[in-house]
């Protein structure tokens, strides 16, 4: 069946996971206290942004939250492959993997399920913690639109992680691409303020980030109750990144894959 490798390696990592329960446990807990962080902070901010959130219901802990809580799906795209691709170096297993008759795109798409399907897990979880502790309160019209957005945005951040998967393959450490995708998010990306309380001249670079579409697509479905109509402008914007950038990154995986190959440095780490 199509799906069994993909099953079988989300099965292999759950159990991975589950085998240190501490860590696990933790990374919920953590999660409580970020939330609990995030409601204190929208405390001592008050009421002195509501003209810049006013867009967003005005209200900053809801603003933070959603923005930090979908931020994960940008560092698990942009890590997890990366990441993956490092430890089947260090482990010996990358070359063993390769020359097996599962495709590529499969083995790529697999190895980061558990990764794509906790982070799913631990952004319900932020939703929840908001709603029943803290008094989050979400409108949600438009499951499809939901959907759809976030689709568009795995697909589109999963292209910038196929590019730090490629450099990982051929220079092993350090992909810059992490840094810099990850320092301009956070900073351009509207993840804890938003974009218009930029300088007007550093404003614009924001739009050039898929997760400024995609933050600003999510709050207005889950704060206002946009439906798909509404946020089309920005499922379009979030299409044209996923056109761009998963080809782009799928070729430069390839392409870094026939350079280590030519080199034998598959199994260098």
């Amino acid at each position: 069946m199509i799906l069994d490798k993909p099953l079988a390696f989300l099965k292999r990592d759950f159990l991975i996971a589950i085998s240190y329960r501490m860590k696990f446990l933790l990374q919920i807990a953590g999660i409580f206290i970020s939330t609990l962080m995030f409601f204190f902070l929208s405390k001592l901010i008050g009421k002195g942004v509501a003209n810049q959130l006013e867009p967003y219901g005005g209200d900053y802990f809801a603003f933070v939250l959603i923005g930090v809580a979908f931020t994960d799906y940008l560092s698990v795209s942009v890590s997890s492959l990366s990441g993956q691709i490092r430890n089947a170096q260090m482990m010996g297993t990358l070359e063993a993997l390769l020359v097996t008759p599962t495709s590529v795109p499969t083995i790529l798409f697999s190895s980061s399920l558990y990764n794509f399907s906790f982070t799913s897990l631990r952004i319900i979880l932020y939703l929840v913690f908001g709603v029943i502790i803290f008094g989050l309160k979400l409108h949600i019209t438009s499951l499809l639109a939901f959907i759809v957005i976030m689709v568009l945005t795995i697909l589109a951040f999963s292209g910038i992680g196929l590019l730090s998967a490629a450099f990982i393959i051929v220079f092993k450490e350090g992909s810059p691409i992490n840094w810099l995708i990850g320092t301009a998010s956070g900073l351009l990306g509207g993840v804890i303020y938003p974009v218009s309380v930029l300088p007007s001249w550093l404003e614009p670079y924001a739009y050039l980030l898929p997760i400024t579409h995609a933050l600003e697509a999510m709050r207005q479905i889950l704060l206002n109750g946009a439906t798909l109509g509404t946020v089309y402008n920005k499922a379009l914007i979030l299409a044209v990144f996923t056109a761009l950038l998963l080809p782009l990154g799928l070729w430069a995986f390839g392409y870094g894959l026939k350079i280590a190959r030519k080199e034998g440095s598959l199994i260098h780490y």
